[in-house]
């Protein structure tokens, strides 16, 4: 998401039951590939190498070995340069006096795996390929404040905005900023791009290539023979597996030793600490900005257009446009026990969305678990269980819904825990359960996927990922909602629109004053806290398995978590 102009301060904090890896050391040591092989196990299995068509952690995960932005953020909220040759300031001209523009100058060493010099032009071509409509690119919410992006010279690039733009370390950086290359992506850069080869078999910067993908299955990565970071990488052969569970996943690293890492252990904690009793390994706990919630569908998902389109805006919902029905719903969520008994120490209930950083937090948002105010809700909006079957109904209408998300045991338990509630008041509740890879893909053929959302509540965990929330903040924005006319790619999944809330994002993509800006996304957030347009439940640790063999590690909340990988190493 959008950073200030002097990033903030966030200190991701360690949970008690972990132990931190090694600090990864500032000197190169050995040589590329001076040690084996690296095995990384994903439960959720990557299905796309474009990281600017992935909507799924694991998709950037897998394309970040291989691709790189210009900068990042690390742990401390500190930008450190990747392709850049520095970062922008205004003492060396990178940043202009009037907000309104930025230049970022490149490594002049730096080839693609495939031999080809990185030039400006490749930083361009990005952009014109995530802005261009016909692709469809997920990430396009993060370059919405550009004019233009010039190439000045074969290595210096500017950025000119539509306006004075706090966040203009936005573009260009984190896993959303992932640069292209243009001579591979041309001819690609249009409705024919889900055609490309290099979605598959990308060329890029990074430190590794890939040699072998079989999508959902697994990813075979070799150094990358012009990498530009003397002596790295470390190892000569990098897999990554997908496929299983994420309690088998925290297995194979923690207690038997078949993996060196395994991510996103959403497990319950108590098998966590069990599983890490073993020796074998650690759990890598780290509060970020990640929340887990429950979306509700502000369109009807059982109604179509005549083009067939579901979960549209010109429908909306039977009941949920009722802020009385949302209240009701909030209150039946039962958040102290999902994160109590399925989070342990990895979790923490909140009624939030943003949690991160620490000035961005209101401290006016609370959450209450009351079944009877909630059916009393119920009653007053007229929804009442009027032929005795045990379903509150209105006008011949049933409070019936439909509730998805990805496969995941941890997942499963909140969903039966929160079905419990509901019915207690009345609502029949059916769970549906896809396959993450399916889920999480952002095809727009595929009615499943989350941004389709054809069903009434659906859970999923996401966050700001960049200490500054502007771009996450705007999900929420009329001009976000995803639909048919924009192939489903924009991130309204719950089609939700206020005005209000539209003019306290707009306020904030200009108003430098820091306080005044953090003062606005508190406002925005406790807007869709009061207007129940969201059910955030945890904020949710990033939890990683680390092999005791590997050292190096060092997890960011604001990019992938292989954004470091050509530090890790083998103590071995």
């Amino acid at each position: 998401m959008s950073r200030l102009f002097l990033p903030v301060s966030l200190l991701s904090l360690a949970l008690t039951m972990t132990v931190a890896c090694t600090p990864q050391t500032t000197q190169n040591q050995g040589t590329p590939g001076d040690t084996d092989r690296l095995r990384l196990l994903y439960w959720q299995a990557p299905t796309i190498l474009n990281p600017h068509l992935a909507t799924g952690f694991k998709d950037f995960d897998a394309a970040r070995i291989v691709y790189e932005p210009l900068a990042s953020y690390d742990k401390n909220d500190q930008l450190i340069p990747f392709l850049a040759a520095e970062i922008p300031t205004v003492e060396n001209g990178g940043i202009a006096k009037d907000g309104k523009s930025v230049t970022w100058k490149l490594k002049q060493n730096v080839k693609w795996a495939d031999g080809e010099p990185l030039t400006a032009e490749d930083v361009v071509f990005t952009y014109q390929f995530i802005t261009n409509p016909d692709v469809a690119s997920a990430s396009i919410e993060y370059y919405s404040t550009i004019e233009k992006v010039e190439a000045v010279d074969n290595y210096t690039v500017k950025i000119t905005f539509k306006d004075v733009n706090p966040g203009w370390a936005v573009p260009f950086t984190g896993q959303n900023g992932m640069i292209l290359p243009k001579h591979i992506f041309a001819e690609y850069n249009g409705a024919n791009i889900r055609e490309a080869p290099a979605n598959q078999k990308p060329i890029g910067t990074g430190p590794y290539q890939v040699v072998e993908f079989k999508a959902g299955d697994i990813i075979i990565y070799e150094p990358n023979p012009n990498y530009w970071d003397t002596g790295k990488p470390y190892f000569k052969r990098v897999e990554l597996k997908g496929g299983g569970d994420a309690v088998s996943a925290a297995r194979a690293v923690l207690q038997t030793g078949d993996a060196d890492y395994a991510y996103n252990l959403q497990v319950e904690g108590n098998i966590l600490k069990q599983l890490e009793a073993a020796g074998k390994g650690k759990v890598v706990a780290n509060f970020g900005p990640y929340v887990e919630r429950i979306m509700l569908n502000f369109t009807n998902p059982n109604q179509a257009t005549a083009e067939g389109e579901r979960s549209s805006i010109q429908f909306p919902h039977p009941f949920f446009t009722d802020k009385k029905v949302r209240q009701a719903f909030n209150l039946a969520i039962d958040r102290d026990t999902i994160s109590n008994q399925l989070y342990g120490p990895t979790g923490r209930p909140t009624a939030q969305i943003l949690v991160a950083p620490q000035r961005y937090k209101s401290d006016k948002i609370s959450y209450e678990f009351n079944l009877e105010k909630a059916a009393a809700l119920l009653d007053e909006a007229g929804w009442k269980d009027s032929n005795a079957n045990g379903i509150r109904d209105k006008n011949g209408v049933e409070m019936q819904v439909v509730f998805q998300t990805s496969v995941n045991p941890v997942r499963q338990k909140t969903q039966e825990i929160v079905k419990q509630g509901l019915e207690s008041i009345g609502v029949k509740v059916e769970l549906k359960s896809i396959d993450a890879s399916v889920f999480f893909s952002g095809d727009p053929a595929n009615t499943d996927t989350l941004n389709h959302f054809y069903a009434d509540l659906q859970m999923l965990n996401t966050g700001n990922d960049s200490p500054d929330p502007q771009a996450h903040m705007k999900w929420w924005t009329c001009e976000e909602i995803t639909q048919k006319a924009n192939n489903w790619q924009k991130s309204n999944y719950a089609r939700y629109c206020n005005p209000e809330y539209d003019k306290l994002w707009q306020q904030a993509t200009t108003e430098l004053n820091p306080q005044k800006r953090a003062e606005l996304f508190q406002k925005m957030d406790e807007l869709l806290s009061t207007d129940v347009a969201i059910l955030p439940i945890v904020d949710r640790a990033n939890t990683q398995g680390v092999s005791n063999r590997l050292i190096g590690v060092e997890p960011s909340p604001w990019d992938a978590n292989t954004w470091d990988i050509k530090n890790w190493r083998s103590s071995d």
